[in-house]
């Protein structure tokens, strides 16, 4: 949750609330403006408003989706326990609904975006919506990967008993082709 202090007058001061972090807003706004660009460059190279709202779209989501992946794999390791931590742990849950729904909403407008151009065809009604929410969702579980790879596996010595129950076990299969 992000916080804005203004200093109204001596002993008086506002708390703005909102959703998400300055940097995560930032990301998302610098995001957005390479997709209107990248528009625009595909525009002016093909003449084509279609072509270049799927690209521009399949990109901002191919973008976010992977962000999100990431933030939401990191998410899931930081997750509180729900009955010790319950503030937390509701937290943690509202941070989650919250990109499930930013993503949802930059689904449905790339959707729009690309069912809004000029266009006629079964491929352009039926097929060329859906190919950024696609991307964005793998780009998703993408992101996702790549944090669960970039983790630290941290591995426990055996301890004494499971290392005389191996050696246990090795005696019997031994003893066994043996026979």
């Amino acid at each position: 949750m992000g916080k804005i202090v203004r200093q109204i007058s001596e002993g008086v001061t506002k708390y703005y609330w909102y959703p998400g972090e300055k940097t995560d807003w930032i990301r998302a706004a610098l995001t957005i403006a390479g997709g209107g660009l990248l528009f625009a460059l595909v525009y002016v190279v093909t003449k084509d408003s279609l072509i270049a709202s799927v690209v521009a779209g399949t990109a901002v989501q191919a973008v976010v989706g992977a962000y999100l992946g990431r933030r939401d794999a990191a998410g899931l390791t930081e997750f509180h326990d729900p009955s010790s931590e319950r503030r937390a742990a509701v937290a943690d849950a509202t941070r989650a609904a919250w990109r499930g729904t930013l993503q949802g909403l930059l689904c449905a407008g790339s959707a729009m975006l690309v069912l809004n151009m000029p266009h006629d065809g079964f491929l352009a009604d039926w097929v060329l919506p859906f190919v950024p929410s696609i991307a964005g969702a793998l780009a998703h579980s993408g992101g996702m990967l790549w944090e669960r790879m970039s983790q630290e596996v941290v591995t426990e010595e055996p301890s004494e008993a499971s290392k005389a129950a191996d050696d246990g076990a090795e005696d019997q299969t031994k003893a066994l082709e043996a026979a």
